[in-house]
């Protein structure tokens, strides 16, 4: 009976330590954590839009070249030459597809698209997020839709070749990217 008394305080003392600890580390890196998030969305808005910046400038490039509507709930960044982003998110195949995209004045062709974060296969639907595969985007008609193709396949200005093996990715970003987009132009009619 001692010994289980024994264990029960012990472990009532290290939970009770191990949680004023956590919560004391939350606390002292909160700040230090929002500010890292803020900018990596602000680089990633820079990014999509092609504006140049260092990582001791982006603030300052960012509130220089950039404006911030709320529309619907929404955030919707504006550039300087009226270049809409706005960032996406919604299921893959195995996890969420987290990205963002710029489309250019005209309300219809995609300047630039950025995946931030994906949980797909390694080697196979992961390559959402690879340069290669996400150059072929840049100047695609996103309205009325986007069309994803058999590899090989893209000839129209709104298509886009799927990944080979990796057809349920390549589906899942299109779903994803047609509706955010239709989403997002409509929130700004």
């Amino acid at each position: 009976m001692k010994a289980a008394l024994k264990i029960l305080i012990f472990c009532i003392i290290m939970g009770t330590g191990s949680g004023v600890l956590l919560v004391g580390i939350n606390a002292f890196t909160a700040v230090r954590i929002a500010k890292n998030e803020e900018l990596r969305l602000k680089s990633s808005v820079l990014d999509v839009l092609g504006i140049p910046y260092t990582i001791s400038d982006v603030l300052d490039v960012f509130k220089a070249n950039v404006e911030a509507l709320e529309r619907g709930g929404k955030t919707i960044y504006v550039g300087k030459d009226h270049a809409i982003v706005f960032e996406f998110s919604g299921p893959g195949v195995w996890g969420t597809i987290t990205g963002i995209i710029s489309i250019n004045p005209d309300h219809k062709t995609i300047r630039n698209l950025k995946i931030l974060h994906q949980e797909e296969t390694p080697g196979l639907g992961a390559r959402i997020a690879s340069t290669e595969y996400l150059d072929q985007f840049k100047n695609k008609e996103a309205i009325p839709a986007l069309v994803f193709t058999p590899p090989g396949k893209a000839k129209a200005n709104n298509e886009i070749d799927t990944i080979t093996g990796a057809t349920y990715s390549s589906k899942a970003l299109e779903k994803l990217l047609n509706k955010s987009i239709a989403d997002n132009i409509s929130l700004l009619k």
